[in-house]
């Protein structure tokens, strides 16, 4: 790791000398540019110039967000977050079942494993028990836009950060009155889609209240899916420097799950409750701001796993059934002790488990329950994170971490990085930083093959990053190279006393890839974006497409709105054992007029070639599909 910073510091320092008395002339220019450069709060604990971090941010906006008219903001970041990509099983919902669909997963690294991180405005958000994200909870309602670290965020958010974090920053009103949004629509297998959005701010009080029903037949037989979800946040300053903020959300879904269509499923029905509520503090003066927070998230599921006729099969006498929550108390506050300087330190207290049992309907066991899992598990860290200005053309930024587990032990967790800002709007990073994951309860405790003595998972990823904006940043693009390298990672291999099959700490990671991102703004009515990844794996996983390719188009004028784009995906592995991969191309497009101040209308198509493919093995998705409605603001 030394010699790998080494070699960029002399580059960059040649580089630098040799440009001095251009930078001089550029200064202006450059001030000009930095004006528009992005704030973000992921990569630290507070609002930071993206510039300054040495770990890749990616930014999606309320308004890339409203174009894409969505109600799941999963979409959305498969399109624009290069190295990420979401399974979908078909015009609405995911689901929780193998199969169903709603894994995402970044640089091949998946959150249905809990190798990476789902946030709602910094607070951790996955099932206590599985320990992975719920795809269905993250609509697109709540979001002011969504911060995407692609990398290893462990030293502030812990375990389950260990390939990045999707940290959603929930909506807020920027002056005084009320705003009223309804959006409606209705397409493709009976498909309906609505939302109402309340947004207020009165003097130091604020609210946004939300809710939405979500519907559809789904494309194949018992795919059917529905969803009902509430939104409420307030806040109150109660000072210039001090204020109060709390919300709650709750969706709930019923999920129908078609199986392979090899062997169709019947019965495969699931009924979901997820929560999250959260209450905060904050403070903010010149040179010191932080939070001191709280939040409690829960899940209640109610699942039918169904049976295939075809093998002979007979409705199953049992139900799945779990409560889990996780709750955590969150501290931090940073200080400008000198000019260019910033050190942060906080404090993560966790608690997260729950119980699982099956519940015996019918056979001999009929009012009767089995236990699966009863259990919690609690997580205390204490973290430092420190940003160094070294005069104005090199920012160091450096982070530890502490984690203590109640029953694994302590874990260390370093990261360093520079971000070198050079003439020319040049940004050229360099960082290392370690990520790490406490096996889940799953995996210890239920169903065989449970392993009560695994221990964690970690990961080194390295990373060099260069960027640019020109013509006073309406032209940007970016180039990202990577390095993942991790050990003890959890695989299901034979037991060693030939008993079966178990859970162990057996398994290496080592990925490499590139990303590339632009995008240009042509003239008032005109943008253009675009991005790349590719994905080198020794190991290969499910949903991880070794290249990804999107390109798009917007156009705005007068009362119309108008983008499109195309997606590439190459060798993507809907199935490791034996290996099938699928290689499609997906065109999607979306249209609005407005018809008057409060009234416009809005229609979309995806996969327009009618394409045939498969993100899971025998699950196709729908071909060429339509939604079409009315958006109206008071």
């Amino acid at each position: 790791m030394k010699r790998f910073f080494a070699v960029v510091l002399f580059a960059v320092l040649a580089v630098h000398e040799g440009a001095a008395q251009e930078q001089k002339s550029d200064s202006l220019r450059l001030g000009r540019i930095y004006e528009i450069g992005e704030v973000v709060v992921t990569g630290t604990r507070n609002e930071t110039d993206v510039r300054h971090l040495s770990q890749t941010v990616s930014v999606i906006d309320r308004t890339r967000i409203d174009h894409a008219m969505q109600p799941s903001l999963l979409p959305v970041l498969t399109e624009q977050i290069p190295g990420m990509f979401v399974t979908s099983r078909g015009m609405m919902g995911y689901g929780v079942s193998g199969g169903a669909a709603g894994s995402i997963s970044l640089r091949g690294l998946s959150g249905s494993s809990g190798r990476l991180m789902v946030m709602i405005d910094g607070h951790p958000q996955y099932a206590g028990i599985f320990g992975h994200p719920i795809a269905d909870a993250y609509q697109s309602f709540l979001a002011e836009r969504v911060e995407v670290l692609r990398g290893p965020a462990s030293v502030l958010y812990g375990s389950n950060a260990m390939g990045g974090v999707v940290n959603i920053v929930t909506r807020k009103m920027k002056e005084d009155g009320v705003k009223t949004h309804l959006h409606a629509g209705y397409g493709s297998y009976n498909t309906l889609e609505t939302e109402l959005t309340n947004r207020v701010l009165k003097g130091r009080f604020s609210s946004v209240v939300s809710g939405s029903y979500n519907r559809t037949d789904g494309h194949r037989t018992d795919m059917n899916f529905e969803q009902y979800s509430v939104y409420a946040k307030l806040g109150y300053e109660m000072t210039e420097q001090w204020r109060l903020r709390g919300d709650v959300n709750v969706t709930h879904f019923n999920a129908s799950y078609p199986g392979p269509v090899d062997a169709p499923l019947l019965d495969g029905d699931q009924r979901i409750t997820r929560g999250m509520t959260s209450f905060a503090v904050e403070n903010e003066y010149d040179k010191t701001s932080g939070s001191l927070s709280f939040f409690y998230n829960w899940g209640n599921h109610w699942i039918n796993d169904g049976y295939t006729p075809s093998k002979g099969e007979s409705p199953l006498d049992n139900r799945f059934l779990s409560l889990d929550n996780m709750m955590g108390v969150s501290f931090y506050q940073s200080a400008r002790f000198f000019s260019g300087n910033r050190i942060t330190l906080g404090a993560d207290w966790f608690r997260y488990g729950g119980r699982a049992w099956n519940e015996y309907v019918s056979g001999e066991l009929a009012g009767t329950i089995s236990e699966l899992v009863d259990k919690h598990e609690d997580e205390f860290a204490g973290y430092v994170d420190w940003l160094q200005d070294i005069g104005s053309w090199l920012t160091f930024h450096a982070g530890l971490r502490v984690d203590h587990h109640s029953r694994v032990g302590t874990e260390w967790v370093p990261q360093a990085g520079l971000a070198f800002h050079l003439p020319n709007a040049v940004e050229l990073k360099a960082s290392a930083s370690k990520g790490f994951r406490y096996p889940i309860l799953r995996e210890m405790y239920m169903f065989p093959p449970q392993n009560p003595d695994l221990q964690p998972e970690s990961m080194w990823n390295y990373e060099l990053a260069f960027s640019q904006r020109l013509l006073e940043g309406s032209l940007t693009y970016g180039v990202n190279l990577f390095y993942l390298d991790g050990k003890n990672l959890i695989h299901t291999l034979p037991n060693p006393d030939g008993s079966g099959m178990l859970n162990q700490n057996s398994g290496a990671i080592r990925n490499a890839g590139i990303e590339v991102q632009g995008a240009y703004r042509i003239d008032r009515q005109w943008s253009v974006d675009a991005n790349y990844s590719y994905l080198h794996m020794e190991n290969p996983v499910v949903v991880a497409p070794e290249h990804k390719l999107y390109a798009g188009a917007n156009f705005m004028k007068d009362r119309w709105n108008v983008s499109t784009g195309v997606q590439y995906i190459a060798g993507l592995y809907t199935q490791t054992d034996p290996v099938l991969t699928e290689d499609f191309v997906l065109w999607n497009l979306r249209a609005s007029f407005r018809i008057s101040r409060w009234l416009d209308i809005w229609a979309r198509g995806e996969n327009l070639l009618a394409q045939k493919y498969e993100i899971n093995a025998g699950y196709p998705m729908p071909r060429a599909t339509v939604m079409a409605g009315f958006n109206v603001n008071f």
